[in-house]
């Protein structure tokens, strides 16, 4: 009973989906739309990216140099750790983890007081596709969302590259030299194309759960909780699949 429960939510994902892009809203109407949602996921969504990255960098430059015990091991592969560490996943996956709480709670409820306070079928009412309204400014503002995660590498770096040199760890030009080693700029390329397929799951699933909910305040609050689980462990199961066809050998 349970699985045919999932496979029709699946589906009504799907159909949802294809709903997004019929009857576009006026031109004039959907551009202040989404220069609204950049302001409030993205712009919004700055402030909380840097402070976690910057210090999530200092922490795992700092486990590293702690770990890095033997004298034969040499420095620079701090610099190579943290690197590795912050372009791969934790900038993508864990920053989009953390969005799908922030920016996936605030998508859910506000699409969900929305259907409760029935300012959604006031919009079906007056022949506006209501999904084309409320979600697609969503999915273009999130295209933006790779330079947001562009901003958690660099200041993951930034961070491991600090705590480094200014906790004692390493010398400057140690760090520098290994997160120069050995680079390969396919790296970046996964890490962004991954951030696209997440921003998708971050516009959409949230909206999904928000738009297709019943009941009153509390559901609200339900559904919030339920979008961020389904969220994350969308993320999670792509994270594993896109790394495994774009990594794996």
């Amino acid at each position: 009973m349970m699985l045919i429960r999932y496979i029709t939510q699946i589906g009504r994902y799907f159909l949802m989906l294809k709903e997004i892009f019929n009857k576009q809203t006026k031109w004039s109407v959907m551009k202040n739309l989404i220069f609204k949602e950049i302001d409030d996921l993205i712009i919004g969504s700055l402030g909380i990216v840097a402070f976690i990255s910057f210090f999530v960098g200092g922490v795992v430059a700092i486990q590293t140099a702690l770990n890095l015990t033997n004298p034969l091991i040499p420095k620079y592969l701090i610099g190579f750790a943290t690197r590795q560490s912050v372009i791969l996943e934790f900038a993508p996956t864990f920053i989009s983890v953390i969005m799908a709480g922030k920016m996936g709670s605030f998508i859910t409820s506000s699409i969900g007081t929305m259907r409760v306070t029935e300012q959604i079928d006031a919009l079906e009412v007056m022949g506006v596709n209501s999904l084309n309204y409320l979600v697609f400014p969503k999915i273009i503002a999130l295209l933006l969302y790779p330079f947001l995660i562009g901003i958690a590498m660099f200041l993951g770096v930034l961070g491991g590259w600090m705590a480094g040199v200014y906790g004692g760890f390493i010398s400057s030009a140690e760090f520098i030299n290994g997160t120069q080693m050995d680079f390969i700029p396919f790296h970046i390329v996964y890490a962004f194309i991954k951030t696209l397929i997440f921003a998708m799951l971050l516009a959409t699933i949230p909206s999904f759960h928000g738009y297709y909910m019943k009941g009153g305040a509390l559901e609200v609050g339900k559904a919030s909780t339920v979008s961020f689980v389904w969220t994350s462990v969308s993320i999670i199961l792509f994270n594993y699949i896109l790394t495994q066809l774009l990594l794996g050998s």
